[in-house]
């Protein structure tokens, strides 16, 4: 069976058309797209590396990164946006492959063939997210990369991330998030151990309501990014 939701797939289809306008319901991405790239700069080396961007929706990590010097691929299963990131692409002249394909089904298909793999925003949106973090560890080559990021569960993570962002400062659309579907930081290593991967490093990413800004800090206890080591 797919590791997918229709539903989240038709949500985020439907809303593909806006996917590059920085003021749009994909705002918030535009804005940490600077911080999660520069985090995973540091991390790890993208130039030159081949990289794999796993539920890439519209590509503005995608694309971020292919202009960093990677050799990147996107994968996605909801066609609207997949369309969109390829046509801003060439628009932008920018050298990048897109695919529509499940995560799992490609690591039958490439296993080992990535030194990065990047899976931001996505595992709070499927069914079986342990699934899609084994297809990551498959995904990269032994000594490689992943990234993760996704949202933690817990009373603050739903007033701020839910109550706060899609009903009082209307950030996102009203139901983007489910917080039943939130993971929490040990759950994600777990999974990722699990999956022969070892965290060592986390960063958490918060949003100040008065200046309207993002920034990373070590506080995980609502948005958090992951890096994860293949043994």
């Amino acid at each position: 069976m797919l590791n997918a939701d229709a539903a989240e797939l038709d949500k985020f289809g439907e809303l593909a058309h806006r996917w590059w306008d920085p003021d749009g319901e994909f705002k918030p991405l535009h804005q940490i797209n600077p911080l999660r790239l520069d985090w995973i700069r540091q991390q790890a080396q993208i130039t030159g590396a081949r990289v794999l961007d796993v539920g890439c929706g519209g590509g503005i990590l995608a694309e971020s990164m292919a202009q960093a010097g990677a050799r990147v691929t996107g994968i996605d299963l909801s066609p609207k946006p997949l369309k969109v990131a390829r046509l801003h692409a060439m628009e932008a002249g920018v050298q990048l492959d897109y695919r529509e394909v499940a995560a799992e089904a490609l690591a039958q298909e490439m296993p080992g063939q990535f030194d990065v793999v990047t899976c931001m925003e996505m595992l709070e949106h499927v069914p079986e997210p342990a699934s899609v973090v084994q297809a990551c560890a498959t995904l990269v080559r032994p000594g490689g990369t992943v990234f993760f990021s996704t949202l933690n569960r817990n009373l603050k993570s739903y007033l701020l991330a839910i109550v706060g962002a899609e009903h009082v400062l209307k950030m996102i659309p009203k139901g983007t998030h489910d917080h039943q579907r939130f993971i929490r930081p040990a759950e994600l290593a777990a999974q990722a151990r699990q999956a022969g991967l070892a965290a060592f490093a986390m960063a958490g990413l918060e949003f100040n309501p008065l200046t309207q800004r993002y920034r990373l800090s070590a506080d995980a206890s609502v948005n958090y990014l992951v890096a994860c080591r293949r043994v």
